[in-house]
């Protein structure tokens, strides 16, 4: 079964920048899905953007868009998610997840361990 670790969190202050990253391994092919979630304290996990990876297509919700960045590295087996312009808003528990639905969690979804990331204003 495909294994994921992410990492790159960290403690920013508003407006700065971080990316975190997802190694993938353990894996016959890509994942058709790749995407990456978070979830805030008192809140839900959300999905926050995702790559197709058979057409490289890329979604982001709202509050991100324009923001960050997902990408994946192949020779690497490495997904990112660059953020930029980071506001409070954006602390919290980021996974990275391997056949999401999209922007949601699908029957098989894998989960890395998640990778915190803090914004101070």
């Amino acid at each position: 079964q495909v294994m994921l670790a992410d990492s790159g969190g960290g403690s920013v202050q508003a407006g700065g920048s971080l990316t975190l990253s997802c190694v993938v391994s353990e894996f016959a092919g890509w994942p058709r899905c790749m995407g990456w979630f978070r979830r805030a304290p008192g809140k839900e996990r959300e999905g926050v953007a995702n790559l197709a990876t058979d057409s490289s297509n890329t979604y982001y919700i709202a509050s991100v868009k324009g923001r960050f960045t997902i990408s994946r590295d192949i020779a690497k087996s490495t997904v990112y998610l660059q953020m930029n312009s980071l506001t409070p808003e954006d602390t919290a528990m980021y996974y990275c997840a391997a056949y999401c639905a999209g922007l949601t969690e699908g029957p098989h979804t894998v989960w890395g361990q998640g990778t915190q990331v803090t914004v101070s204003s």
